[in-house]
C-alpha cells in the first residue's frame, strides 16, 4: 500500500490500514480501500481498482493502534492479511490494552477475535459473560457463512474460511446486479425454448467444445483421447464432490500425461512464467512455498465445505474455491484446468447448473482472454512485489521470505466478479447460440431435403458454405462442389439457407 500515489495534500493524514502498513513498514497486499483524514469535505476518487476516501478532520480516529484498527473496521472493512501482519508485528500489550478500554464494545470484540484466531495466541483477559452477540463481517456487506457462536468473545464468526485459508467477497453494486439477473432461471429460459434432440446435440457438442477450450487456454492441443477422456470427466462433475485431496489426486493423474501424475501435492516450489529471451525466464506468478501448500489446501477444502453447509452462492463458492485452488497451485501440471473443472462441479452440485447441462465457461474465457487474465491479475500484480525469490540458470526457483499469509487471506471480489460475468455470457452467447444454430440447422436441412435429395455430407457443406457466403453459394464452389444441382435448384436451396439462419434480417448464429 505504500507503493500506491495517495491523492493526498499536505494536511491530509492516513488513517485506519493505510495508517497502520505505514507506521509498521508492512509487506503485505494492497486493501481495495484507502482512507485518510483532512480538513476538507470527504470525497472519494476511484484509482484503478482501489477507492480512495478523504474524511473531514472530525473523522480523526487517534494516534494509538486501537485508534486505527477500530477505524479501519468501520471504514475499510475487513482485510486478514493486513490485520495478520500488524498482529505479528505490533506490542500485544498494546491490542490488550485497547481491548481492556472498551470490553464490550463491538470493534474491539472483533479486533479481540481476529488477534486470537489469526496468531494462536489467547490475550490475558477473562471470557465475556454479558452482551449481546456481534457478526464478525457486515451481512450487508459481505458474503458470510452460518454463524458459528463464540462464546469468549461474543461474536459470530461467519467467515467462509478459517485462519488456514479465510478468503472474503464483497456485497459490491456490480455484484448485486450480477445477483439481480437470475442465471439460472434466464438457463431454464434458454433451455425451454428447444426440444430435447437439439438440446442433446448441443450438450454433446458444447462438453466437447468446453474440453477443447481449457486446453487451448493452456496452450495446448489435445489429441483425440486426450478430448475424450476430458469430456468423460466433465460428465462426472454433477456426481461427486471433488474437493477433496484424493479426489483432486486421481483427477489430477488423469488430466496429465502419465509421466507427470503426482500422488499428492507437490514437493518443489513452481511458477508460472515464459522465456524472455536467451537470457532466461519472465517470472510471473510464484506460487505457495511447498512447505505451506498442505495447510493451505487443508484450509480451501474447509472453506468449501463451509460454504457448502452455508449455501453460499454458488457462483461466489465456484469462484472462491476454483480461482484459489489455481492461487495455491497445489501440483506440478495440471492446476488450470483442474481450476476450471472445479467451477463445474461446484455449480452442479449446487443445482445451479440444470442436470446434464454444462456451461461452456473456458470457451468464454478464451474468447475474452484479457477479462480472464485480468481476474487472475487483480491478486498476481498485487501479490508479486511481495515475494522474494532466486531464480538459477536451470529454472529453478527459491522463495525466500515468509510468503503464506498472502495466500490464506484473499479478497476474491473481482475473481467472483468475473466468474459472473463469464457464465452470464456463457448462457446468452455459447449455449444460446449453439442451440439456435443447431435449430436453424434443422429447419434449413429438412427444407433442402424436400428439395432435392442429396447425401447428408453435401447438405452439410451447401449449408455452411452458404452461411460463411452470407445466403449465397458462390460460381467457384457451384461449379466444384454442386455442379450437379440446377439454376433454380440452387436459387430455392439458397432462399432455404437465408430463411433458416435470417441473412436477410440480421446476422447468424452459430
Amino acid at each position: 500500500m505504500s507503493s500506491l500515489q495517495l491523492p493526498l495534500d499536505d494536511q491530509s493524514r492516513l488513517a485506519g490500514y493505510a495508517a497502520l502498513v505505514q507506521r509498521y513498514g508492512l509487506a503485505a497486499l494492497p486493501h481495495w480501500h484507502v482512507s485518510a483524514v483532512a480538513s476538507t469535505a470527504s470525497h472519494h476518487v476511484l484509482v484503478r481498482e482501489h477507492t480512495y476516501e478523504l474524511h473531514p478532520a472530525r473523522y480523526w480516529p487517534g494516534e494509538s493502534l486501537g485508534d486505527h484498527l477500530e477505524f479501519a473496521l468501520k471504514y475499510d472493512g475487513v482485510n486478514l492479511d493486513i490485520l495478520h501482519h500488524v498482529f505479528q508485528t505490533a506490542d500485544r500489550r498494546e491490542i490488550a490494552a485497547y481491548v481492556g478500554s472498551k470490553p464490550t464494545g463491538k470493534y474491539a470484540r472483533r479486533i479481540w477475535y481476529l488477534y486470537e484466531l489469526l496468531t494462536g495466541d489467547r490475550l490475558p483477559r477473562d471470557d465475556l459473560d454479558r452482551g449481546n452477540y456481534v457478526d464478525l463481517l457486515e451481512q450487508a456487506e459481505y458474503y458470510t457463512a452460518h454463524p458459528i457462536r463464540v462464546r469468549r468473545q461474543r461474536v459470530n464468526d461467519n467467515l467462509l474460511g478459517d485462519a488456514r485459508f479465510c478468503p472474503v467477497v464483497r456485497r459490491t453494486e456490480a455484484m448485486r446486479a450480477l445477483e439481480d439477473l437470475n442465471l439460472p432461471q434466464r438457463c431454464q429460459e434458454v433451455l425451454a425454448a428447444f426440444g430435447p434432440d437439439v438440446l442433446r446435440r448441443a450438450l454433446a457438442y458444447l462438453y466437447t467444445k468446453e474440453t477443447k477450450s481449457s486446453f487451448e487456454i493452456e496452450r495446448e492441443t489435445p489429441n483425440a483421447d486426450r478430448t475424450q477422456r476430458f469430456v468423460a470427466l466433465l460428465r462426472l462433475a454433477e456426481e461427486a464432490d471433488f474437493c477433496r485431496l484424493p479426489a483432486l489426486v486421481a483427477l489430477q493423474n488423469r488430466i496429465v500425461d502419465e509421466r507427470f501424475r503426482e500422488q499428492g501435492y507437490r514437493q518443489r516450489q513452481n511458477y508460472v512464467g515464459e522465456s524472455a529471451d536467451w537470457t532466461g525466464e519472465r517470472v510471473h506468478y510464484v506460487p505457495p512455498k511447498p512447505e505451506d501448500v498442505s495447510s493451505l489446501m487443508d484450509g480451501l477444502l474447509a472453506a468449501h465445505q463451509r460454504m457448502a453447509d452455508s449455501d453460499i452462492h454458488p457462483v461466489v463458492h465456484a469462484a472462491v474455491i476454483s480461482f484459489g485452488f489455481v492461487f495455491l497451485h497445489p501440483f506440478e501440471d495440471g492446476n488450470g484446468r483442474i481450476h476450471r473443472f472445479l467451477i463445474h462441479n461446484i455449480l452442479a452440485l449446487s443445482g445451479f447448473t440444470p442436470p446434464g447441462v454444462i456451461f461452456p465457461v473456458s470457451a468464454v474465457m478464451l474468447k475474452d482472454r484479457p477479462a480472464y487474465d485480468r481476474a487472475l491479475e487483480a491478486f498476481s500484480r498485487t501479490l508479486m512485489p511481495l515475494i522474494e525469490y532466486r531464480l538459477d540458470r536451470d529454472g529453478q526457483i527459491t522463495v525466500l521470505n515468509d510468503t503464506a499469509a498472502h495466500y490464506r487471506y484473499l479478497d476474491m471480489t473481482s475473481q467472483t466478479e468475473a466468474l459472473f460475468r463469464f457464465i452470464a455470457a456463457t448462457i446468452d452467447s455459447e449455449l444460446a447460440e449453439e442451440l439456435r444454430f443447431l435449430q436453424r440447422y434443422d429447419a434449413a436441412k429438412n427444407s433442402i431435403q424436400e428439395i432435392v435429395d442429396m447425401p447428408d455430407r453435401l447438405i452439410d457443406l451447401f449449408i455452411r458454405v452458404c452461411v460463411q457466403n452470407q445466403g449465397t453459394i458462390s460460381r467457384g464452389k457451384r461449379q466444384s462442389q454442386f455442379s450437379m444441382l440446377t439454376d433454380s435448384e440452387t436459387a430455392e436451396m439458397e432462399e432455404v439457407v437465408r430463411t433458416a439462419y435470417e441473412l436477410g434480417t440480421g446476422t447468424a448464429g452459430g
